[in-house]
């Protein structure tokens, strides 16, 4: 490949990755993002790429000068084009056959470098077109990392009006940890998303790995930002089970996370006190680093207090939990009532040194045999802020 070619494949995997991900590449790919990306390129496309290679690609494309030269196959510069391009769904036999020239790399090459059919320019025409590559590169590196990061104004809402997932996919969601039997249940309640606490969690347990079954997974599109999810009738029945709102660094449940739910409880280290359903915050600074923190707990109600005044079940008819991030400093919200348009309330604040990529929605009910339960999630909010005050 000559140094043209090179920036164009710069651009071409950085588009890919914009594409995938949501947001601009900061940091060369770790295991798993590199399988989560190739995963997409194969959902689209049909055509693979190994993921050891795109985590090379990504550590030179983060470094093309001073970095190891790396000289990608043209037909995995096809596959990648395709992706970025949209086009038609194929397989390696079927390329081989009608498309062995590989036309849609060679097509990204001529939108990019502009001159491809001119061979003999000059050495000035060539650093011209150079150049300009190289501010596009740049430029749209700038103008992406400003509206993804400094547009106060951008606001993405999902109401979950399509649940199949063409339309998840095209909205930005992917799913982690897919099973099928209940994935497959997700729409029964129309224009709303229904999931069901499935056996697992994120809270270390010596027998068993962190997992949670349709993880919905979502970029966030700034550092300072407010996320919110609302849910329609969700009560929390038994021991572990909750829903709510899962903020991670990267998509592996090993590393930095946070984690703020509706959530049953009836455990109280071998204490005798009222089950209670409850609003609960927690973190964990990743494999290695200790036990998760419990930074809220706040009681909404004590199941014992039903019998005496069973309205308390409208508390959970509409509820919403909000996380807001501006630096550092994380404010967790909760509204709940018979009415759509409750007021939020201050949970708890607190600085952590966290800066997540990932927000995920989920429902959840431990290491548990218990039955699972539907939850329904009416819609989830993303929206980015100023990070000063």
């Amino acid at each position: 490949m000559n140094d043209l070619d090179f920036l164009t494949f710069v651009a071409l995997f950085k588009e890919a990755y914009l594409r995938c991900f949501g947001f601009g590449i900061e940091n060369p790919l770790t295991e798993t993002e590199s399988k989560i990306f190739c995963n997409k390129i194969t959902e689209q496309t049909g055509l693979t790429i190994g993921w050891k290679s795109v985590k090379n690609y990504s550590f030179f494309v983060m470094d093309s000068v001073a970095g190891k030269k790396e000289n990608p196959s043209v037909a995995t510069l096809d596959t990648m084009a395709r992706y970025v391009l949209g086009a038609p769904y194929t397989t390696e036999i079927q390329r081989k056959n009608d498309e062995s020239h590989y036309p849609y790399w060679f097509l990204y090459r001529e939108r990019m470098q502009k001159n491809g059919g001119n061979t003999r320019g000059s050495k000035r025409r060539s650093q011209i077109a150079i150049g300009a590559v190289i501010f596009f590169i740049i430029g749209s590196g700038v103008c992406i990392n400003y509206i993804l990061t400094s547009d106060p104004s951008y606001q993405f809402t999902e109401y979950f009006k399509h649940t199949d997932e063409q339309s998840l996919n095209n909205n930005g969601w992917f799913i982690k940890s897919k099973d099928n039997t209940y994935w497959s249940k997700r729409d029964i309640k129309p224009g709303q998303l229904t999931l069901y606490t499935l056996w697992g969690d994120t809270w270390p347990d010596p027998s068993s790995k962190p997992d949670i079954k349709n993880l919905l997974l979502h970029p966030i599109p700034s550092r300072c930002f407010t996320a919110e999810v609302h849910f329609s009738d969700f009560v929390p029945e038994s021991e572990w089970q909750q829903a709510g709102i899962l903020l991670l660094e990267d998509t592996s449940l090993t590393g930095k996370s946070i984690r703020f739910t509706l959530a049953f409880n009836d455990n109280f280290g071998g204490m005798k006190m009222p089950r209670e359903i409850l609003i609960q915050a927690v973190t964990s600074l990743g494999k290695g680093f200790g036990m998760p923190e419990e930074i809220a707990h706040k009681p909404i109600f004590l199941l014992d207090s039903l019998k005496n005044h069973p309205n308390l079940f409208n508390d959970l008819k509409n509820s919403a939990l909000r996380i807001e991030k501006r630096g550092n400093k994380y404010r967790f919200l909760y509204s709940g009532g018979a009415n759509e348009n409750t007021a939020f309330k201050e949970v708890v604040s607190q600085e952590i040194n966290m800066e997540p990529k990932y927000i995920g929605i989920f429902a959840i009910r431990g290491f548990t045999n218990a039955a699972a339960s539907p939850v329904a999630f009416k819609f989830v909010r993303i929206s980015t802020d100023p990070c000063t005050p």
